[in-house]
């Protein structure tokens, strides 16, 4: 599927930052019996991911608090008043809960208009892009004239509830595979205010984009609720080779429906899994690894606040200037991938 989101930009990006910080250093110090019984070398996390910490939210916050204030950032970083906000669309893999949706908590955190259309979009770590293009349909559609996409995600109960069972189940090296990916999790919250109307400085102006599926593959990555907790088994081999072949139908499908080539973006953005993805992925799609900015080795996987954290980032640091073009290459399991076009303003 192809599509063009012309006339819609983010007006604002904003992201929340936990405040606790956990290296792979002191993950693996608590995994020490594990890595003595089955003889693992020290250091073995971050060398294989590049992840040298992740950050957490403090033990009991939900997702619509830490998604509420990366939104109090968006909006306060133009001004905009709360009043116009009409549409708000939650689009996290973390949830407060089944019923009623996170979006509902994150309203009443913000003190919303009553006017205000709210709901949840999941779809893994695909979710703000999703939401982003659902909320653009709206705002061109005169559903809506001021949207606010956000996610509040939080790895920190994946992380405790893997560590239990890596030390107190008598797992082989063999069967510890599917759970490595859980450490590489961490936390964040991410808010996007989108607009038809003008763009401040800083904003990005939306362009074409491509959305495909392959849901051959969606055995490849499993995660539910386990009680106050969270559980995951990946095949993180598997997902790689089934997530680099996806991601190069959509580069190809988003530069007929774009008319860009490897050359025309100064940084082509990704979701952020770890070192070796982000080269198997560049490599694949014959994309220079210099057009990247990473944000994995500091804030570890966090699920749908990845990328546009990692946009939101690169623009603050300079790495993307007034003018400048990007391409997003969000990947979620399932699998899901979709690329859009923008444009730095």
């Amino acid at each position: 599927m192809t599509f063009n989101l012309e006339g819609i930009s983010i007006a604002a990006l904003a992201y929340a930052e936990p405040p606790d910080v956990v290296s792979s250093t002191d993950i693996e110090e608590r995994l020490a019996p594990l890595y003595e019984r089955l003889r693992l070398p020290a250091g073995r996390l971050e060398l294989m991911t590049g992840i040298r910490e992740r950050r957490f939210w403090p033990a009991g916050t939900l997702p619509s608090a830490a998604a509420a204030k990366a939104a109090e950032n968006a909006l306060a970083k133009i001004g905009e008043d709360r009043a116009d906000i009409d549409l708000l669309i939650h689009c996290g893999v973390c949830r407060d809960r089944l019923e009623p949706a996170t979006a509902s908590n994150v309203h009443r955190l913000l003190g919303l208009d009553g006017r205000c259309q709210i709901f949840d979009l999941s779809n893994a770590c695909l979710g703000i892009l999703n939401g982003i293009a659902v909320a653009a349909g709206m705002l061109r559609s005169g559903q809506a004239k001021r949207a606010l996409v956000v996610s509040g995600e939080n790895g920190r109960p994946l992380l405790e509830r893997t560590l239990r069972t890596l030390l107190e189940e008598d797992l082989s090296r063999n069967a510890i595979k599917p759970y490595f990916a859980n450490l590489t999790i961490g936390g964040g919250a991410i808010a996007a205010v989108l607009t038809a109307g003008d763009v401040p400085a800083g904003g990005v102006r939306l362009g074409a984009g491509a959305a495909l599926t392959d849901s051959a593959a969606n055995e490849l990555c499993q995660g539910d609720s386990a009680g106050d907790e969270l559980a995951m088994l990946t095949d993180s081999e598997a997902l790689l080779v089934a997530g680099v072949a996806l991601a190069q139908r959509s580069w190809e499908a988003f530069q007929e429906v774009s008319g860009w080539s490897v050359e025309t973006p100064q940084r082509v953005l990704t979701h952020q899994v770890g070192r070796r993805h982000q080269r198997a992925l560049f490599e694949a799609l014959g994309i220079p690894l210099e057009k990247d900015f990473s944000t994995f080795e500091t804030w570890g996987n966090v699920g749908s606040v990845s990328l546009p954290l990692t946009l939101t980032r690169a623009i603050e640091d300079g790495a993307l200037g007034s003018g400048d073009r990007v391409a997003l290459l969000g990947i979620g399991s399932g699998l899901v991938c979709m690329m859009l076009a923008g444009e730095v303003v």
